[in-house]
């Protein structure tokens, strides 16, 4: 893959070189040799990842994380910070700043290229999840809804380690700030990470007798844990199979032995990274589902049935199985609407919606196309069959009070018009025509009744 990389440093030789190894990966690389310099270019362009040196004159590197991380355009920006520095202080102060991680000098090639991809792979996921929908207000992307889906540092934690001792440090550890649970055994883990839901997975590498990269793939292969965050626990010189982890999509390492604010640091980053994420993927969700729903109702809207009808007329064709649609609607609504007010006849318009729902199988689809009409595809149902589904609604309709703020309104009614799928030849739209024309017809003799109309 490719992505744009920002790398800032005040020494020209360092930029340099790592210009020439990212370049020579095909990334697209631009430079900065100041902190503010590197504000500038995040505000006005698009970048993947930035390569940010901690020392520099006039503002650092761990400033620099701040403004970026709170600045809404560039929040969600990673940033690896590239640093001499290696104490386990300068690394929490950096991802308190919000660094996604840290490269320390001189810089390992194959570890440069690899969290480099990693992180541009979760933005690009990012990105994707974002444009999915053409606003922030279509995803409820609003800062007081984001800033409560983020709410709370304390998260649902899996440890997977079968050294006593170094788990029971581990645990003692984390269950002062999260719910922490340690599992010996990998397939008992990967049961339990599969049926509860967990905020972040950690895995040591130094099982006896286990692979914990094996277990890192099932949990990454199965669509229920396929976001869940991994940390691996990594010891020294194991340089192998840490790139391997990182390659299949481990989100984090941890080197033994384990600093403990370093631990919970990076366990709270991908806590609340794993919260926003699951945040844009209910968002998009919901804005899929009001898409083809009708607000009012909670039936599927006209969009929608027009797509699903010309399914199902084509499958009904090609297959020579039976369908019918049914278009019903509201008589003499303007008079509910008039003598309720308009919240009245929203009163009457969800009943009715409710009372169709009832009246239909699992297989059918209820929609409302809009106003007081709604319309029922019934798959596999021959045309005396849909006759009766479609009186029965009527005579609940008529028969069932409607209640309206408090009063009862005994006069509604409904008229519908049945139609059934003639032959191969036929098509979505002549289907619905003719049923909509019995509606009309229904309505023409008198109303509160069905008629039913062949080709």
């Amino acid at each position: 893959m490719t992505a744009r990389v920002l790398v800032v440093d005040d020494i020209l030789a360092n930029v340099k070189l790592l210009e020439a190894r990212l370049q020579a990966e095909y990334f697209e690389v631009l430079t900065a040799n100041s902190g503010q310099a590197a504000l500038d270019i995040c505000a006005r362009e698009r970048v993947d990842v930035v390569l940010l040196d901690v020392m520099m004159p006039g503002m650092d590197g761990f400033e620099v994380c701040r403004r970026l991380k709170s600045a809404p355009a560039t929040s969600h920006v990673p940033v690896i910070m590239v640093t001499a520095l290696d104490q386990p202080s300068d690394k929490v102060q950096g991802l308190e700043a919000g660094a996604d991680d840290f490269l320390t000098k001189p810089v390992d090639d194959i570890a440069l290229i690899t969290r480099v991809k990693n992180l541009a792979r979760l933005k690009a996921l990012h990105d994707e999840m974002t444009m999915r929908a053409s606003t922030t207000q279509q995803l409820g992307l609003g800062p007081q809804a984001l800033a409560k889906a983020l709410r709370g540092e304390s998260g649902r934690i899996m440890l997977v380690d079968d050294h006593p001792r170094s788990a029971a440090r581990i645990l003692e550890a984390l269950t002062k700030s999260h719910d922490a649970f340690v599992e010996r055994d990998i397939q008992n883990a990967l049961m339990k990470v599969t049926q509860y839901s967990f905020d972040l997975l950690i895995v040591s590498l130094s099982l006896q007798g286990a692979d914990g990269l094996r277990l890192c793939s099932q949990v990454r292969s199965l669509d229920r844990t396929r976001h869940l965050p991994i940390i691996i626990l990594v010891e020294p010189g194991d340089d192998a199979r840490l790139l391997r982890g990182l390659d299949m999509g481990v989100n984090d390492y941890l080197l033994r032995p384990i600093d403990r604010n370093e631990m919970l640091a990076r366990c709270k980053t991908q806590i609340r990274r794993k919260r926003h994420g699951d945040f844009l993927r209910t968002r998009i969700e919901e804005s899929v589902e009001h898409a083809v729903t009708d607000a009012l109702t909670g039936l599927h809207n006209r969009r929608y049935m027009e797509g699903h009808l010309r399914t199902l007329v084509e499958e009904a064709a090609a297959s020579g199985r039976p369908l019918s649609v049914m278009v019903a609607d509201i008589d003499f609504f303007k008079k509910v609407n008039d003598t309720c007010g308009h919240d009245g006849g929203d009163n009457v318009l969800r009943e009715f919606a409710a009372r169709l729902k009832r009246n239909t199988r699992g297989i059918d689809l209820a929609c409302r196309m809009g106003g007081e009409e709604f319309v029922v595809i019934m798959p596999e149902t021959e045309m005396e069959r849909a006759q009766q589904v479609a009186e029965r609604l009527r005579a609940m309709i008529a028969a069932e009070p409607f209640k309206i703020n408090g009063a009862t309104l005994a006069s509604v009614t409904a008229s519908v018009g049945v139609a059934t799928l003639e032959g191969p030849e036929e098509t979505p739209e002549s289907i619905f025509k003719r049923a909509d024309n019995a509606l009309y017809a229904a309505k023409r003799e008198g109303r509160n009744r069905v008629v039913a109309q062949a080709a």
